[in-house]
């Protein structure tokens, strides 16, 4: 029997930020708004050309890997979370595999939006533990400015979001007690359009129909949001989530040594740290600095998070993210 671990991690944001004040000279918005609704005051986005959702995953990875203190043909597997590709197909992940030289290994991409790296930890974990595997590299990378409404129309959706990458390594640990000690994963299809990019898409708008209309007034393939519906079912999954992974650890709350939530909105991190009665030090949040990375925004923060010494050898460590599908999870880490 084994459990996994995570052996290294990385993170990478491109160079150029964008800050609330930026984004009022597209849209009729302001720093006062965002940073009320949102919390966010800067985001990240990449300079065309310069980076891709490939690229930003591989210089995560390439930090995860040193830091695991592995060599990249160590590597037994790679789990892509994005909902971004740089291609519709292939995914991701077999160009990680070829741009990091990785031998003819299999790469899997994870289409779990918000929840990616969690779904995409939990494969990896489950990988691990069966013992098929023994190193697997996970990367949750997105690269949303380019698809975005920078318009007063799309502000609502546009101001939330920012590029980036983070990725860690997993690894077998022997000893049970430490590691993952487990994943929790769930979905309600039901609400699915009130978080989505409809178009292109083979059920509605495929990209022949759009061209055919050329209609600049086509919202399909821009994302939306139902923001007072998401943020209401957010606060609800979030919190059951946690207390189910918990639950099944004999662990409660007070055990929490730091808390990752996926960076949606910093009201939902605030109104979940309230409600477990969390201290600031219990509770890691960067939306301020990258806004909502989507599949990366766990892993940057939780690489950050590492970084600044607020993750120590036996502190209990949550992940826990939700997000359009309507898809949730949690990850419970004895560190």
């Amino acid at each position: 029997m084994y459990n996994s671990r995570i052996a290294g991690l990385g993170y990478y944001v491109p160079e150029n930020v964008v800050t609330n004040d930026d984004l009022s000279q597209l849209m009729d918005t302001n720093d006062a708004w965002i940073q009320e609704r949102t919390g966010i005051k800067e985001r990240r986005h990449v300079i065309s050309g310069e980076d891709t959702t490939t690229t930003m995953g591989v210089k995560a990875a390439k930090i995860a890997i040193d830091r695991a203190g592995i060599d990249k043909d160590d590597i037994d597997f790679i789990v892509f979370a994005t909902l971004s590709p740089d291609y519709y197909f292939p995914g991701p992940g077999v160009l990680v595999q070829r741009d990091l030289g990785i031998k003819t290994v299999g790469a899997l991409d994870v289409r779990n939006q918000c929840s990616g790296f969690v779904y995409a930890i939990s494969v990896a974990d489950q990988y691990i533990k069966s013992g098929m595997y023994k190193n697997v590299l996970v990367i949750g990378s997105e690269l949303h400015s380019h698809g975005l409404d920078m318009t007063t129309r799309g502000r609502a959706v546009s101001v939330i979001f920012g590029d980036g990458a983070g990725a860690a390594i997993l690894t077998r640990e022997v000893d049970t007690s430490k590691g993952i000690l487990s994943t929790h994963l769930h979905s309600e299809g039901q609400h699915a359009e009130e978080l989505s990019l409809i178009a292109p898409g083979m059920g509605k708008r495929w990209v022949t129909d759009i061209i055919e209309d050329n209609d600049a007034n086509d919202e399909s393939y821009y994302p939306y949001m139902n923001g007072q519906f998401v943020f209401k079912n957010a606060v609800v999954r979030f919190s059951e989530v946690i207390m189910e992974g918990l639950k099944k650890n004999g662990l409660s709350p007070d055990d929490i040594g730091l808390l990752v939530p996926h960076q949606a909105n910093l009201r939902i991190s605030q109104f979940i740290q309230k409600k477990f009665g969390l201290r600031d030090d219990q509770v890691y949040n960067n939306i301020m600095k990258y806004g909502n990375t989507t599949a990366a925004s766990i892993p940057i923060a939780l690489t950050e998070a590492w970084e600044a010494g607020k993750v120590n050898d036996g502190d209990l460590v949550v992940l826990a993210a939700f997000g359009s599908g309507f898809t949730w999870g949690s990850v419970i880490i004895r560190w």
